[in-house]
């Protein structure tokens, strides 16, 4: 196997002997992260052995890695080394002291274990998208998650946005390792499986009923992570994982970046064109207010072209008459219907304090304003739209 190596020199040493004693090639000794990037680019190695400390180990290195094919190996010497690999989304690390043994154990590849647990029916795919403007996507997300718990389902919850995370700040959760990136990970080496969704995902907790989520990308320039193969795959294992996967998706449905001349580059918007495709329903989300609806009755259009289903809901957010004028309900729903065909919409009223109790306190509305008129309009969505009928 032909080795790069990324490690302080006392290690360096040590390991390339012991690589070489046992029949491999250590073609590539790199002094930092951006020569050990340079380095897989240049050489593309078998697997590249690295310190998990920031001088060798950031996120450029992983995404050549990732874009070559490399199998990353983390030695940790202690718990910031290990915190380092996991803000990273590297879950798998082996211990520097443990010697060659452990090293070569990685190199190979464990087994992976069997499911804890049988896999579920084929479960549903709930995207939820909504124009540039912030209209509620995620407020409206949590919601739907949040209400399908507590009817008792299993459910995951998944920010699959890649330029503003925002499910874990809303929650209250931490994201410095974010898991759906962790998950695209893990099954780009074809090694996702329902017992590493269970331990790289986090579980709000609720006496109506918890749900796991799968928590966005701290930064936005980690969005190569997500590309479209990837997500597909994490979305076919949450099928088999949960009976219902809300997806919170970004705004951005355009193509365009396909007119690049590198055809094989990432895709920044490949995450939420492949949510939308793979959805079995979509919930469309708009705010109530003469900026909001042209802005979501032009990217409606997008929508429609990239959806493979046609059962799509539209929730029209925030909607008040000091926005939109007299009978707020009925204009919002007669402008949907002139300008963009669409009947029975479901309209959420404009709660600014409900919202802004669940946000301070990490909650979801259900938990924070359970009796608010908003939470009742969103429960309603999910008992009359979501569930089978009969």
């Amino acid at each position: 196997m032909r080795l790069a190596l990324a490690l302080p020199l006392d290690l360096e040493g040590q390991l390339a002997e012991q690589a070489e004693r046992h029949g491999h090639e250590v073609v590539a000794r790199a002094a930092g992260a951006a020569e050990a990037a340079s380095l897989v680019v240049s050489l593309v190695p078998d697997a590249l052995v690295v310190a998990s400390e920031p001088r060798y180990l950031g996120a450029r290195v992983l995404a050549a890695c990732d874009d070559s094919g490399v199998r990353v190996v983390a030695l940790t010497s202690g718990e910031p080394d290990r915190r380092l690999a996991a803000s990273l989304g590297l879950f798998e690390t082996t211990d520097a002291t443990a010697g060659w043994p452990a090293v070569e154990h990685a190199l190979r590849g464990a087994p992976r274990p069997t499911p804890a647990r049988a896999p579920a029916a084929h479960g549903t795919v709930i995207a939820v998208w909504g124009p540039a403007g912030a209209p509620g996507r995620t407020s409206v997300a949590i919601a739907v998650a949040s209400e399908l718990a507590a009817l008792g389902h299993a459910v995951v919850l998944a920010d699959v946005d890649t330029h503003g995370a925002s499910v874990a700040p809303a929650l209250g959760m931490l994201d410095e390792a974010p898991g759906f990136a962790a998950a695209c990970r893990l099954a780009g080496s074809n090694a996702l499986t329902h017992q590493e969704l269970d331990r790289i995902a986090q579980r709000y907790e609720s006496p109506l009923g918890g749900f796991r989520v799968l928590t966005g990308i701290g930064r936005p320039s980690r969005w190569p992570e997500l590309s479209g193969e990837r997500v597909a795959s994490v979305i076919a294992q949450c099928r088999t994982w949960a009976d219902y996967t809300v997806l919170d998706v970004g705004s951005s449905l355009e193509n365009d970046e396909e007119l690049s001349s590198d055809l094989f580059a990432p895709r920044r918007n490949a995450a939420a064109v492949t949510a939308v495709r793979d959805a079995d329903r979509l919930i469309a989300v708009g705010s109530a207010d003469p900026v909001g609806l042209s802005r979501f009755l032009r990217a409606y259009v997008d929508l429609e072209e990239v959806a493979s289903t046609s059962d799509v809901t539209v929730v029209m957010n925030r909607v008040r008459a000091s926005a939109i004028g007299m009978n707020p309900h009925g204009q919002v729903a007669q402008t949907l219907s002139r300008f963009g065909g669409i009947e029975s919409p479901v309209l959420v009223p404009w709660e600014q304090a409900a919202f802004d109790a669940a946000v301070l306190g990490g909650r979801t509305l259900a938990d924070s304003a359970p009796k608010s008129p908003a939470r009742l309009a969103l429960k309603g969505l999910v008992e009359a739209r979501l569930l089978p009928r009969g």
